[in-house]
């Protein structure tokens, strides 16, 4: 009994090896310019690069609204716009602070909110580029119904050349894929309590 919980063990070290290689593998890949959507979405926590990155999409008619989601209650919208270098019209006419969410989980709630308050169900949704996975599947969970187009800003964090050779990007990859793995859980806990549709239920 033993030796098979160890082998067990083992296939379990290497399967989670194996999976945290092909995330940090595949959030550094390189991603097309996102085509114009309805709205942008950009979530704070992490480099100010997510946002500038949404400004700039939004200047560019990316799409017709932006959502900054989780900004600090103490920081006043004035504050913000004077750090991104957003002109205040702009500010007012098209870009929404978001104030409630203080986790990815929160982000997501506020997203899908704000979105079904504007019937946006085309999104582009920028954050750090190791983020990306969580929040794309995060906000999925919360907007079955969207269409959602994935622009991860790029983060030394993922270049192989530090996580490789340096235990704390290593470490902070390696948390962040334990999150996204908590969240594909989740995912699969919830679709194992949908009813799926029979044949017999199928629309003629």
């Amino acid at each position: 009994m033993r030796g098979v919980l160890l082998w067990a063990a083992l296939l379990a070290v290497v399967a989670f090896l194996a999976g945290f290689w092909s995330f940090a593998t595949r959030v550094r890949t390189e991603v097309p310019e996102p085509p114009p959507a309805q709205a942008i979405v950009a979530l704070t926590g992490g480099s100010l690069e997510r946002l500038s990155t949404g400004v700039r999409l939004l200047q560019e008619q990316k799409g017709e609204r932006l959502l900054i989601s989780g900004v600090n209650r103490i920081v006043t919208d004035a504050e913000l716009y004077e750090v991104l270098d957003v002109d205040a019209a702009l500010g007012e006419c098209c870009i929404d602070l978001g104030r409630r969410a203080e986790d990815t989980l929160g982000n997501a709630s506020e997203t899908a909110s704000w979105a079904r308050q504007h019937r946006f169900t085309r999104l582009i949704l920028v954050t750090d580029d190791f983020h990306m996975p969580r929040s794309y599947a995060e906000l999925s969970l919360a907007m079955p119904e969207a269409e959602i187009y994935a622009y991860p800003v790029r983060t030394r964090w993922t270049d192989p050349a530090l996580w490789r050779s340096d235990w704390g990007a290593a470490s902070r990859l390696g948390s962040e894929y334990v999150k996204y793995l908590v969240i594909r859980g989740r995912e699969a806990l919830i679709s194992l309590g949908t009813p799926q549709e029979t044949e017999a239920d199928a629309p003629a």
